[in-house]
């Protein structure tokens, strides 16, 4: 079922856990676009920036349910990639979100194209994007195959490094 802006209710709704798996490059958001043209630029980050996902997450995690997010990467990292491991997931690591990384330059482990979050391991929402990385639309997915996403989810926390032990610099790990 094809859902407007209304898919982000899920996360006032899940009660225990929120995983996602990122596999696009780039992310092409307007509300982001002058940030991520600053960050090229060399600019320092602004005050504030990305502090309302922030707060979010803080008041998930105050509330006892759990956020975590697995972002596969492919070298070299696109730009925006560079600005979202500078300027964003550090705040979203400190917030309470359990971020990794997981390399895929040489390696797939096996994971889909598709971006989802799987909340409270029975609900399935897919992000949809176009090749450049603007946002389509969500899905929620109707009678997903839970096993196979919880899969895709170990595999990818499994073989993921946490963000403040991951080297961006280094290569692709085996």
């Amino acid at each position: 079922m094809r859902l407007g802006a209304e898919w982000m209710r899920y996360f006032d709704e899940f009660t225990l856990s929120a995983f996602r798996l990122e596999m696009q490059q780039t992310y092409t958001i307007p509300a982001e676009r002058s940030n991520v043209e600053l960050f090229l630029a060399g600019g320092e980050r602004p005050l504030g920036h990305n502090a309302a996902w922030r707060g979010r997450i803080e008041e998930i995690v105050a509330s006892g349910r759990t956020v975590q997010r697995a972002k596969a990467v492919r070298r070299p990292l696109t730009d925006y990639l560079r600005y979202q491991c500078a300027w964003s997931i550090p705040g979203n690591v400190a917030a309470g979100e359990d971020y990794r990384m997981v390399d895929i330059t040489e390696n797939d482990r096996d994971l889909p194209e598709q971006d989802f979050w799987l909340f409270d391991e029975v609900m399935v929402v897919h992000l949809d994007y176009n090749p450049d990385g603007t946002f389509v639309g969500a899905e929620l997915v109707e009678e997903p195959d839970l096993a196979q996403y919880r899969r895709w989810r170990e595999v990818a926390l499994s073989h993921g490094v946490a963000f403040g032990e991951w080297d961006a610099g280094a290569g692709p790990a085996g």
